[in-house]
């Protein structure tokens, strides 16, 4: 049999098409392949035989015993029926119980004076020992041998639970399973021997018996070794590869020029680079230079000064003769990037303008609300190569907009775009341009690997000099009520002392529809506290205005008032003329107000941790410390608590997005923009598995050094293709 043809051999040759076409329409399995990738999620131990008398408590066990009697009762006014069934085995007594609709079958089946064997968790009810809805075998009294069989296969297994659907539960999968497991001698090994051999792994045919059906746990231990090691290690070799083929790209090296622009920016910057700037902005420069282009993601915490160190690098790439392009997610970033842009270069953004200077360039804004004259302008600019830096929304993607030769692309807040959309940009140079991905969401090293695995990472982890320390307190306010009040007063200390203060709620509260679940949800508050709906900016600014704060200057913002109403309210907060802002998280990203010392989260539990850190980022920017009050309804044991004491605990943004992680799992923080490497990730879990995906990178990196093309490997090189199909191939591209 062909190797690899086994393996995508179609589930309904060998099961059926009802039971192939609910795998396929509910868990997404297709072949003989994908149900052996189908790991059991976790085993259920039978326990060896044990008589009645000896049952432990909260075990697995496996009985052998004969039914005495089995009765229906029913309950709930006879909307519930259980069946209650005692059995007996000579050494003592132990009773079965199974519920709704569960019942029809074992009471079909249990009937008086018939043996069977039982596995199940011993518990205790109403001082009884018992066995809630057991899995059970009958034997065949009249062949003693069998029967004996039947109890050693039972008994002491270690049995595979799969991930189920409704349609389809774990023993049927389990049984699906053993029809195609003997395909598993078929399967193509991708790891070169000598690796396999050097960290002496179980061949692949063996792991994926041995996690299907393990004989002992140390099986189980062995198998997922191997399988994870597999998937870091194909995934690893596909990003090498990646890696690899970028160095071949052609690009325009960009070196910047003595006494250029970037020089002439530098002279007048009012305070030095800290070391942290210095060390990635060489790193950049260095990939700038060279005739392929940069792939680099630019992690820093919020304030660490990426802006800084990405126009430094811009600033280079048009001294160069070329252009930058930067890419921010929304309208009110792209403007507020364009607007502190210009504010730091001064006259050099003002090339070829009354008063700009000689050696600046222009600095234009291209989003999609512009007006068609300002816009035709800036289309214009591109064009000629008057424009050498552009900042903008996805309108920057669009076709009508044409570069005169673009050298850079800077993307903000990476995890907000598609691949899709930096390849479109990517596509307007005349050769490839150099690529920066910027994040302030800091991304725990094994994500970085295996997401970003294509981008080298520089990180940015000290935070400028003048930046202040941050203080931060969890405020429970309903064990105690009087450390909110003192919040109040904490607030308006600062504002006494010339700062401000921002207060963020998690809803707005305007809108009707909001109105209608508010009053529904009001009712249920009061019969279950509990159940309250969100704190509101529009009504917690209204309680501030008449009580805690009366006499302050409090105004609202939020995402549903009219832009140039968000703009006045943002310029006259930055002014000082407004003491307190109460806001959604529309302040979360890139808002710049020194003076601002002073943060209160209203229901923190109800926002993520990487959220809770990036809003705790507005303040502090100035010389005065800050101060960031989580104010939480939840009681102090809960999972909610446990993490606001986390974010209180520590201002180190990579430990935050561990916790972040391991309470979300991956998936979430993957996203759905790495939903081909999500896809092929059964056994790997990214923030666990640390040591095997650097490992694996480090093989990786080498096995593609030498053999680009995986031309003495060629089981290797098959692996690689069925797990790049189409759209996982596209979406490494577009990486």
């Amino acid at each position: 049999m062909d190797r690899v043809s086994s393996f995508d051999e179609p589930l309904k040759k060998l099961l059926g098409g009802a039971t192939a076409k609910v795998m396929a329409e509910h868990l997404d399995l297709h072949t003989v392949g994908d149900l052996l990738h189908h790991y059991p999620r976790r085993y259920e131990e039978r326990g060896k035989l044990t008589a009645l008398a000896d049952l432990p408590l909260d075990e697995h066990v496996t009985v052998v015993a004969q039914v005495a009697d089995a009765r229906i009762l029913m309950f709930n006014n006879g909307r519930g029926k259980r069946l209650e069934v005692t059995l007996t085995d000579g050494s003592g007594r132990l009773q079965l119980v199974f519920f709704g609709h569960g019942v029809h079958k074992p009471h079909k089946e249990l009937l008086p004076g018939r043996q069977a064997m039982f596995a199940g968790k011993v518990s205790v009810f109403n001082r009884k020992m018992q066995l809630a809805h057991p899995t059970y075998q009958l034997l065949d009294a009249s062949d003693a041998d069998e029967a004996t069989e039947a109890v050693d296969a039972f008994a002491g297994r270690l049995l595979p639970i799969y991930p189920a659907c409704k349609q389809l539960d774990s023993w049927r999968i389990a049984k699906a399973v053993d029809a195609v497991l003997p395909s598993a001698q078929d399967a193509v090994d991708p790891l070169p021997a000598a690796l396999r051999e050097g960290r002496g792994f179980t061949p692949l045919p063996e792991a994926l018996l041995k996690v299907h059906r393990p004989q002992t746990k140390a099986d189980i231990e062995d198998a997922r070794a191997r399988l994870k090691w597999d998937e870091a290690f194909v995934l690893q070799v596909a990003l090498a590869r990646r890696r690899y083929a970028d160095t071949q790209l052609p690009a325009a090296a960009r070196r910047p020029v003595a006494d250029g622009l970037l020089d002439a920016f530098d002279a007048k910057l009012p305070f030095t680079l800290t070391e942290g700037q210095e060390k990635v902005s060489k790193e950049i420069f260095d990939d700038l230079a060279t005739e392929h282009p940069m792939h680099r993601l630019l992690q820093g915490e919020v304030g660490s000064g990426k802006t800084m160190v990405a126009l430094r690098a811009m600033l280079a790439v048009v001294d160069a003769g070329g252009q930058a392009a930067m890419l921010a997610p929304t309208e009110v970033l792209a403007q507020q990037h364009h607007r502190s842009i210009t504010e730091m270069m001064g006259e050099l953004a003002e090339g070829g303008m009354l008063g700009g200077s000689d050696q600046g360039t222009k600095v234009v804004l291209l989003t999609g609300s512009m007006g068609t004259a300002a816009r035709r302008q800036a289309l214009l600019d591109l064009v000629t190569g008057e424009a050498g830096i552009v900042i903008g929304t996805h309108a920057l993607i669009e076709d009508k907009v044409q570069f005169h030769d673009l050298g850079l692309v800077v993307v903000d807040e990476q995890h907000r775009f598609g691949v899709e959309q930096r390849d479109a940009l990517r596509s307007k140079g005349k050769q490839p341009p150099h690529l920066l991905v910027m994040t302030a969401t800091p991304i725990p090293r094994t994500v970085a690997m295996t997401v970003f695995g294509d981008l080298e990472t520089s990180v940015l982890d000290q935070l400028p000099a003048g930046r202040s320390p941050i203080a931060s307190h969890v405020v429970p306010a309903k064990d105690k009520p009087h450390f909110l009040a003192r919040a109040w007063e904490r607030v308006r200390e600062e504002v006494e002392n010339g700062h401000q203060a921002y207060v963020v709620c998690p809803r707005i509260g305007d809108d009707a529809e909001e109105e209608k679940k508010g009053k529904a949800k009001k009712k249920a508050a009061e019969e279950d506290p509990d159940k309250r709906p969100p704190l509101a900016v529009l009504e917690i600014a209204d309680e501030l205005r008449k009580g805690a704060l009366a006499g302050l200057t409090v105004e609202v913002l939020h995402g549903r008032m009219h832009p140039d109403e968000k703009d006045d309210v943002m310029r006259r907060f930055a002014a000082g003329a407004v003491d307190v802002l109460v806001a959604t998280t529309v302040i979360e990203v890139g808002v710049n107000v020194p003076n601002a010392t002073a943060m209160v989260i209203m229901d923190a539990d109800r926002f993520g941790v990487s959220q809770l850190h990036q809003l705790r980022g507005r303040v502090g920017r100035g010389s005065a410390p800050g101060l960031c009050l989580l104010v939480s309804e939840a009681h102090e044991a809960s999972p909610a608590r446990a993490r606001l004491s986390a974010v209180a605990a520590t201002l180190d943004g990579f430990e935050l997005s561990r916790i972040d992680l391991e309470q979300r799992r991956e998936g979430d923080v993957l996203g759905q923009a790495q939903s081909g490497v999500r896809s092929s990730l059964r056994m790997l879990t990214v923030i666990d598995d640390e040591e095997v995906i650097a490992a694996a990178r480090e093989e990786a990196v080498a096995i593609v050094a030498a053999d680009p093309e995986l031309d003495h490997l060629p089981e290797l090189r098959t692996v690689l293709a069925a797990l790049l199909d189409k759209d996982r191939e596209e979406y490494l591209d577009k990486g």
